[in-house]
């Protein structure tokens, strides 16, 4: 049994998707339609752009969708269908993603979800006031205690349970900076600040989810192809509940590691990983090394990919 699944904010490189979209038309029409999405050449800042800008939050969001969404176009033009997975999932803005791959959102709408999305989360909370740090060599549970610890009634929360070395605690700058000093001293081997410009999936966050509960509600959303593993159920869920678990998505941590497990406990042994990147695949093997990964990101992924996956 497979699993597509889409990655997140943090792999987005200038060129990404490029090569895919010059092999196969219908992947240059996913940025195509991006662009009109916006109004704007965000396929210019993501060819040939400065890496600040495409960073930019407002900016990555949609970017990493739109080349997940063009690698996707690129296997279907090879015969490989969504209906070739028996779940999907994306991690945190990925989730975007696997539902537009999966036919549930349309790309238009998720380009715009993405755009309101990145401005609200980045706006939500000034710059310099958040931050973010990834505490390696802990897990979920002696994360919470180190954000409990750290937050001395400021908001300080482990945000990210990646896998089981790799957490992301997210707060206000001051708590995750102590965060960071008393994860080494509970034994983390690393600890470091995010290159990142505010405090996402933490309930500093609620702005942001105000903003997404309005912009959701005047999208259609139809069920998807291919059941989605919720970043903040960690299981698969129906079309009545996507809409609010997005919404909380957004303050809610990303249950990464409960996914990939849930998905092996349901018979997934291979999964795609389908974008820029392999940092969804990494941590699937760190996770559960029963699973096979593969990641799909070039015309040569996309052959070797369809070469096997049509094979059944």
């Amino acid at each position: 049994m497979k699993a597509f699944v889409f990655p997140g904010q943090g792999v987005q490189t200038i060129g990404m998707g490029q090569a895919v979209a010059q092999a196969y038309p219908s992947a240059k029409m996913i940025f195509e339609e991006v662009d009109d999405a916006l109004g704007e050449k965000l396929s210019d800042i993501i060819w040939s752009g400065d890496i600040a800008n495409l960073t930019l939050t407002r900016n990555a969001q949609p970017a990493l969708m739109a080349t997940s969404l063009a690698v996707m176009r690129a296997l279907e033009a090879e015969g490989v269908t969504i209906a070739a997975a028996a779940f999907v999932a994306g991690h945190s803005l990925g989730e975007y993603s696997a539902l537009a791959a999966s036919g549930a959102l349309s790309i238009y709408d998720t380009a715009r979800l993405l755009r309101i999305r990145g401005e609200a989360m980045q706006d939500a909370v000034p710059v310099g006031n958040g931050a973010m740090a990834v505490l390696l060599g802990l897990d979920f549970a002696g994360a919470q205690v180190v954000a409990a610890e750290a937050s001395q009634g400021e908001v300080c929360q482990a945000a990210n349970d990646n896998d089981p070395s790799q957490v992301v605690v997210s707060g206000h700058r001051s708590a995750v900076e102590r965060a960071v000093e008393i994860a080494k001293a509970h034994g983390a081997k690393r600890a470091m600040l995010l290159p990142v410009s505010a405090p996402f999936h933490s309930s500093l966050m609620r702005p942001a989810a105000d903003v997404m509960a309005q912009a959701l509600a005047d999208v259609s959303m139809t069920a998807p192809e291919v059941p989605l593993i919720a970043n903040v159920r960690a299981t698969a869920v129906g079309l009545d509940d996507i809409k609010a678990l997005l919404v909380e998505q957004v303050t809610g941590s990303v249950r990464w590691r409960e996914s990939v497990n849930w998905m092996s406990d349901e018979g997934v042994t291979e999964v795609w990983e389908i974008g820029a990147g392999k940092a969804l695949s990494g941590m699937i093997k760190r996770i559960n090394r029963s699973i096979t990964t593969r990641s799909i990101s070039t015309p040569g992924d996309v052959l070797a990919a369809a070469a096997t996956l049509n094979k059944g």
